[in-house]
């Protein structure tokens, strides 16, 4: 069975794509298989990267590992029982498809909450989460105090991934191996800084996720969209020198893939 990666939160502009993205290809690039779906169906940010890809490698004569990507299968909704879900056998059936013939399936989810992302969530070996260094951000995971100190419960989304938790028991599946991002850090060591770094490590021990490095917010990233391209694709398109902050986010994907801990991955890049 393909190990089935989820990138997720319930918010938008927290970087999900570009992790989705980033990792699926670094994972193509080391060897694996790795089939990819994007559950945003109205904008479609992972999708789009993706035929953004297909259409330069095209026009410029150049094959470089990627990932398969493949939109949600049409279901005629005639053929479903009452009560039956269309969405639920869309997602179904692309999964199955992607399986047979991955040892990966990554799964970028929407920044909203649909019936699609909840499934999906409960699918999730590996369940990534990039946040942004902000309490707007946090307050998906927790409620928390005005001062920033204190936990007062969890939020939202939070909900949502312990109801994942308990189908997949009820399931007898393996607990989600959760993973929180830390994303778009800045570099000066500022008290709300602090403050976040305080508040999810007490919130990782409560409710159960790791905390992992991110990506810092680049210009690289913004330019490297519309080609489809990722700062592993560089040098093959014809970069001969990488830049100083171009060296440090290749250093960042590394240590992102890493503290992933994916079965069978050995970074090498």
């Amino acid at each position: 069975m393909a190990h089935i990666i989820v990138i997720g939160n319930e918010k938008g502009g927290a970087g999900k794509s570009t992790v989705s993205m980033h990792v699926a290809t670094a994972l193509a690039r080391m060897g694996h298989r790795v089939g990819a779906l994007d559950l945003d169906l109205r904008q479609r940010t992972l999708g789009r990267y993706m035929d953004n890809r297909r259409n330069y490698l095209d026009k410029a004569g150049i094959d470089l590992p990627s990932p398969f990507y493949m939109d949600l299968p049409s279901v005629d909704e005639t053929t479903l029982a009452p009560g039956e879900n269309a969405y639920d056998h869309r997602l179904s059936r692309a999964v199955a498809d992607l399986e047979a013939r991955s040892d990966f399936v990554l799964i970028d989810c929407p920044g909203s909450h649909t019936r699609l992302s909840q499934v999906a969530h409960s699918l999730a070996d590996t369940l990534v989460t990039p946040l942004n260094d902000s309490f707007v951000d946090f307050d998906l995971l927790a409620r928390i105090d005005s001062d920033g100190d204190k936990i007062q419960g969890p939020s939202v989304y939070s909900e949502m991934v312990w109801n994942a938790r308990q189908l997949r028991a009820q399931a007898g599946l393996a607990p989600i191996d959760w993973v929180v991002l830390r994303n778009r850090l800045g570099a000066q060591a500022m008290v709300n800084k602090a403050k976040m770094e305080k508040a999810l490590e007490r919130l990782s021990k409560r409710i159960g996720f790791r905390i992992a490095p991110g990506f810092s917010e680049r210009v690289i990233f913004r330019e490297l969209f519309p080609r489809g391209l990722t700062l592993l694709d560089l040098k093959d398109v014809g970069v001969k020198q990488l830049n100083i902050s171009n060296v440090a986010a290749r250093q960042e994907l590394r240590d992102l893939v890493k503290a992933l801990k994916l079965p069978g991955v050995t970074v090498k890049f």
